[in-house]
């Protein structure tokens, strides 16, 4: 009986042991994933990783603005370990959050999208856009940012908050470079008249734009090419226009948390996001511009070299990311 109670006592030992020693290498073999983009875009990217890797991704979902306030909140205990999407315009002001790391697929990515700064992994290229419920719109005519001040569509613009949405965001400093003829400061005079006629609304994320227009709750939308674009590509009463005034065309990006507890599998997830498998998917089935030289651009998007692009100043735009933002709400939550 003694040997036998010895022997259980032995076995006990042996299978603890065996656990405690198998758990951190369990609970490694995950990656916590903080990305704004809807699940219909997220999940065909997420299974080929899972399905590559083995690893486990464990999507948090929220706005890039309130994402970014998690990430500064969590510095001293980061709990994420990617940001995966979010224009570059909302991270570079954020640099000191995110660590440095050049893919294994820097090679096939177009010069126009390099990782230059070391932490910036550009991920698709994203041009700003109007979207447009065919149903509703009637004879109104839109081209560009100018004919969003018809009187017609007070009230029926969609809007997200810049500070919340970073293609709200992006839409401001097309705008301004776009309506200021290259000058974003004479930009601001439009910015009033635009923000008039939003009729005291802004929405709470990007998707709520897209959606908004799409449902058929808003006429129109300021939102990003993909936003559109899938609604199109599905049949949806809905049609894209690029800014007869200008559009800038920038890439999103995917990022590493400075700290991040998963790093390996943070490194591998950037690694996945920019092969060629997942860029074709990206282009072939999500509707968004790839950013690697060797796939092609969506079937039926409007192509690049017909779009009137016009560019922001990088170096200025990296400065004034707060003080675009404080004079947008000033103006804003001034109109009566």
């Amino acid at each position: 009986m003694k040997l036998k109670l010895k022997m259980s006592l032995m076995t006990a030992a042996l299978v603890t042991a065996a656990a405690l020693s198998m758990a951190p290498a369990q609970a490694a073999e995950k990656v916590v994933v903080y990305c704004p983009a809807p699940l219909s875009f997220t999940q065909p990217l997420v299974d080929l990783y899972e399905k590559e890797t083995g690893v486990k991704v464990e999507l948090v979902a929220a706005g890039t603005g309130e994402l970014l306030k998690r990430i500064e909140s969590e510095k001293a205990n980061p709990l994420g370990d990617v940001l995966w999407t979010g224009s570059l315009g909302s991270i570079k002001p954020k640099a000191s959050l995110f660590d440095k790391y050049q893919t294994v697929n820097e090679d096939h990515v177009q010069e126009a999208f390099k990782n230059k700064e070391g932490f910036m992994t550009r991920f698709t290229d994203i041009p700003s856009v109007i979207m447009i419920n065919t149903k509703l719109i009637g004879d109104v005519k839109i081209e560009g940012y100018e004919d969003l001040l018809n009187p017609e569509l007070k009230g029926r613009i969609a809007m997200a908050d810049p500070s919340k949405s970073s293609s709200a965001y992006e839409h401001l400093i097309n705008m301004l470079y776009a309506m200021g003829k290259g000058d974003p400061e004479k930009g601001w005079d439009y910015v009033e008249k635009f923000c008039a006629n939003l009729d005291g609304k802004l929405l709470g994320g990007s998707s709520a734009v897209y959606k908004g227009v799409a449902d058929g709750e808003y006429t129109v939308g300021l939102t990003f090419e993909e936003g559109g674009a899938k609604y199109v590509a599905d049949g949806a009463p809905i049609s894209i226009v690029y800014m007869k005034e200008g559009v800038i065309s920038k890439p999103d990006g995917v990022y590493i948390i400075k700290g991040a507890k998963n790093l390996k599998n943070a490194q591998k997830f950037l690694d996945v996001m920019t092969s060629k498998e997942a860029q074709t998917i990206i282009a072939e089935k999500l509707h968004r511009r790839s950013v690697r030289d060797d796939v092609p651009a969506p079937k039926g998007l409007q192509d690049k070299n017909t779009i009137k692009i016009i560019n922001d100043n990088p170096t200025v735009e990296s400065r004034a990311k707060r003080d675009r933002l404080d004079k947008f709400k000033d103006i804003f939550t001034s109109i009566e």
